[in-house]
């Protein structure tokens, strides 16, 4: 199991890697105001570029990541990034986001545990945000994104792209600011939450809720953090994440090594499973799973805006919708109804896969036609 005292996430002062750091601003100073009301003041964003803005500032490409992404879409591990870039084949020179041509801005989400505000980071009084870090959704997040855009100079995305909670809020950026989006490319999600992932969602959040060393979500310092929670959360996860043919295929009902089911050793499914939670544990915040994963469920394009048909009304940009035909946490089926209901009709790609969900991230070929053809390549 991981070590329950590691650190879980990157802190001023650890080594930034390709990470730069945007403190956010607001016209009247008092911080980023949320849709709950609430302001959160000092927001930094962490995000990495690659390629050069030209001189027009109309080549830049937002790129998004997914639930436990980071801003390091593209590159090797190292120091300061511990995983490589989760989207690496798709950005750079020649490849489907192009570099040579294109300036790629890719931020760690607010909320996050890699550089931009989240719960681990410093509240005005000093110490962890915590269980004080207020709720935030999916437009909250866009609009520290939008923030970001300002803060570079850039009044209108030459594309933004993204699956899953990526995908969330490149809607998000299409229907809240479409006159700051020319095209887009939305992989691997619907335009609202369905019952089925709330509740996988809420089911891992419960998971690290009722971990001991939870401490109601005020475990930074405590020496201890709700580790054996985090790892169940995303098992849970995984499940829902990848397909049962796979599973049947790599694992079947094979033992581990040497172990014996029947006297107590594991099957080879499941240490799979523990070993991705203690990977993702070794890295990630779990307040932030939280946080993160609360937005998700309350995603709904259509909220406050007369309901999803009329939300996606206002969608100016040209849209590339792609789905994964064994995707089993987001249907193919919603990625077709978001292409029926975009403004004109979109075609919806499928991605042949047998990884399931995950299949935007490793299907990475027939995800670089996609990317490319929201670039117009």
């Amino acid at each position: 199991m991981t070590d329950a005292s590691a650190p879980l996430s990157w802190k001023p002062g650890d080594e930034p890697g390709g990470r730069r750091f945007a403190r956010l601003t607001t016209s009247d100073d008092t911080g980023l105001l949320l849709e709950s009301g609430a302001r959160l003041p000092g927001v930094t964003l962490a995000y990495e570029t690659w390629g050069t803005l030209d001189e027009s500032r109309s080549n830049a490409v937002l790129v998004l990541h997914a639930l436990t992404g980071d801003s390091h879409a593209a590159g090797p591990a190292g120091p300061g990034h511990p995983t490589a870039g989760w989207w690496g084949p798709l950005i750079g020179p020649g490849a489907a986001v192009d570099t040579d041509r294109w300036f790629v801005v890719s931020p760690n989400v607010l909320g996050g545990c890699q550089g931009t505000t989240g719960p681990s980071s410093a509240s005005p009084d000093g110490t962890s945000w915590g269980s004080r870090f207020p709720r935030l959704t999916i437009r909250d997040q866009v609009a520290a994104e939008a923030l970001l855009a300002d803060h570079l100079g850039i009044d209108r995305w030459a594309a933004v792209v993204g699956g899953s909670m990526g995908g969330m809020r490149v809607l998000e950026w299409c229907v809240g600011h479409p006159d700051r989006v020319a095209r887009a490319a939305v992989l691997a999600v619907g335009a609202a939450a369905t019952a089925e992932e709330i509740a996988l969602c809420s089911v891992q959040c419960r998971a690290i809720r009722l971990d001991p060393d939870f401490r109601g979500g005020d475990y930074y310092g405590a020496g201890r953090a709700p580790l054996a929670g985090m790892e169940l959360a995303r098992g849970i996860g995984q499940i829902s994440y990848r397909t049962e043919a796979e599973f049947d295929q790599r694992f079947g009902r094979r033992p581990q090594g040497e172990e014996d089911p029947l006297a107590g050793g594991q099957f080879a499914v499941e240490s799979y499973l523990s070993y991705q939670g203690e990977k993702l544990a070794s890295r990630f915040d779990p307040n932030s799973y939280l946080v993160l994963s609360e937005a998700m469920n309350n995603h709904d394009v259509g909220r406050g805006r007369g309901g999803v048909t009329a939300a996606l009304a206002r969608v100016t940009a040209h849209v590339e919708v792609a789905g994964i035909n064994s995707d089993r946490l987001y249907p193919l089926a919603l990625q077709q109804e978001l292409a029926r209901l975009l403004p004109g009709g979109r075609r919806c790609t499928v991605i042949e896969s047998e990884f399931g969900h995950d299949g935007f991230l490793l299907e990475v070929d027939q995800a670089g036609v996609v990317l490319a053809a929201a670039l117009g390549a």
